[in-house]
């Protein structure tokens, strides 16, 4: 998880100035600190319950969301009304692709935080109702004896979610993920169709 965070702090300061959301320092900075107030009060496995931290973690997430959400907009709205990165199909390709991959690792890190109460909760008790069922949840042949899902199992489902614009093998039961999972899907589908779009009638 950890290490998606991070990945999230270098691509925004890869991102062209037009795309990020205030000064290039400011996201990363106040990412960065969060995730460091998160280790320092639970390190190693994420099996502390507090409500401090589970703060701390929700507002990680906030502002993971908002920086993907305004750079996607930046985006769309450059796509349609003409910006500087839309007359060079490399720069488009980068800055599309930097956009899409943040905001799978956002909406990975947002499923992780989400699901079942957080990575804390589960760590103590799986809930009885899944809000994200993977296949282990689903059938009694492939739910090994104290299975947990960890934050590959979420960055599965994002990467999934993005590319096939709809679930594949985690189904959303709860409101919330059916919202979050048609919320990426749109996005997914929206970044890489204008993208692909504009580059191809760029090279053209």
């Amino acid at each position: 998880m950890a290490g998606a965070v991070v990945a999230v702090m270098v691509l925004t300061l890869l991102m062209p100035d037009y795309l990020r959301l205030g000064a290039p320092w400011l996201l990363p900075l106040g990412e960065g600190l969060l995730l460091l107030a998160q280790i320092a009060g639970d390190p190693g496995r994420i099996d502390r319950r507090s409500a401090a931290l589970r703060t701390v973690s929700i507002a990680l997430v906030g502002v993971l969301a908002l920086s993907a959400v305004w750079s996607t907009v930046r985006l769309v709205d450059d796509l349609v009304h003409g910006g500087p990165e839309t007359n060079s199909a490399t720069e488009l390709l980068q800055a599309g692709s930097v956009v899409w991959v943040s905001t799978v690792l956002t909406f990975s890190l947002l499923y992780f935080e989400l699901d079942g109460g957080g990575p804390a909760a589960r760590a103590h008790r799986m809930p009885a109702v899944p809000e994200l069922a993977f296949p282990q949840q689903l059938s009694a042949d492939l739910n090994a004896e104290g299975w947990r899902p960890r934050f590959i199992d979420y960055l599965y489902l994002g990467l999934t979610n993005s590319t096939a614009f709809s679930p594949t093998d985690v189904m959303p039961l709860a409101p919330w993920a059916k919202i979050a999972m048609a919320v990426q899907s749109l996005v997914s589908l929206l970044v890489l169709g204008l993208v692909i779009a504009r580059a191809v009638n760029v090279l053209a």
